[in-house]
């Protein structure tokens, strides 16, 4: 059995190292971010994807900020940032990219960070931004304070959402069979437990467990929006958005069906954005991100503090 201090240091290893894998070259990592160029100047589903997800920071960019990115491999998520006008540090645990993103002018400023312990000072920058990335980290909760502290305004996670805590009659039978017989659920529910390749437990974003958080560091507010997203599959991530192309209009009517199905309370939301504040927004702000959607929540001030 491996010891904590073991645990870590071989998760760490394997996040820093799973790019050079995928990627063994030069040429081939070049042709990623080539992929990439293309993608966004061509306007193709895959494109689209990201895309859906990058506009979930658009109601608190202010032109100029300074932001921070975490878990950001390519550099994708700060280039989007950059391009709107916002002066951006990209980090991720391993270097196999982004020097190259910097060298093709996708993004000004990188560094390489373990989100567990960042390098950087407090109130480094206005917001931190973290793209599918909080459920590969080993120790997720250590990545949101870290954040926090290197953060003035906050910071903002999007991951796919926990669905257990939207769907009561899910949970109440979970809790049923968990009292008689613990490992029933597993059989039927197989991404109960999720590990990935690289060794970490998959995490999945949970709007009361992101309140809590807050809660406990006494923090003044937080919003959080879902979405459903495009389906992808490498078979259909070049193709261009176009309601010409049959693959485009059928992806799109999944999607039309899902958003119906969250509508009516039959699923949750797939993807989550939770926006933490640590300082509380102004009233510009907050307008912004009721009008695009977002439950705002300000919470009560601790009496005993």
């Amino acid at each position: 059995m491996k010891t904590k201090e073991d645990f870590e240091n071989v998760s760490y290893q394997s996040h820093e190292n799973w790019f050079d894998k995928q990627y063994p070259d030069f040429e081939k990592k070049q042709a990623a971010i080539q992929r990439w160029i293309n993608s966004k100047s061509e306007k193709t589903i895959n494109y689209l994807i990201h895309e859906k997800l990058f506009e979930l920071s658009k109601p608190i960019i202010q032109e100029g900020d300074r932001w921070l990115t975490v878990g950001d491999g390519y550099g994708f998520d700060a280039n989007f940032l950059k391009d709107n006008q916002l002066k951006v540090t990209a980090t991720d645990i391993g270097d196999a990219f982004l020097e190259l993103s910097k060298e093709n002018g996708l993004i000004d400023d990188f560094s390489i960070e373990n989100v567990e312990r960042l390098t950087f000072k407090d109130n480094s920058f206005d917001y931190a931004f973290c793209k599918e990335a909080y459920h590969h980290f080993p120790r997720a909760y250590l990545g949101v304070y870290e954040m926090l502290r290197v953060v003035k305004q906050g910071i903002i996670i999007i991951e796919p959402q926990d669905p257990l805590t939207k769907m009561p009659i899910m949970l109440a039978i979970k809790n049923i069979l968990d009292r008689f017989a613990p490992t029933l659920l597993q059989k039927y529910w197989k991404n109960r437990y999720s590990f990935e390749e690289v060794g970490n437990y998959v995490f999945k974003l949970s709007d009361r467990e992101m309140e809590k958080l807050a809660m406990g560091m006494n923090l003044p507010a937080i919003a959080f929006k879902g979405i459903n997203n495009l389906k992808w599959s490498s078979a259909i991530g070049n193709e261009k958005i176009s309601e010409n192309v049959p693959i485009f209009k059928k992806i799109k009517r999944k999607l039309l069906i899902t958003d119906l199905m969250t509508k009516f309370g039959i699923i949750p939301h797939q993807v989550l954005s939770a926006i933490i504040f640590k300082k509380m927004p102004s009233n510009e702000i907050i307008s912004k991100l009721k009008k695009d959607g977002y439950l705002f929540i300000e919470f009560p001030r601790n009496p005993y503090l």
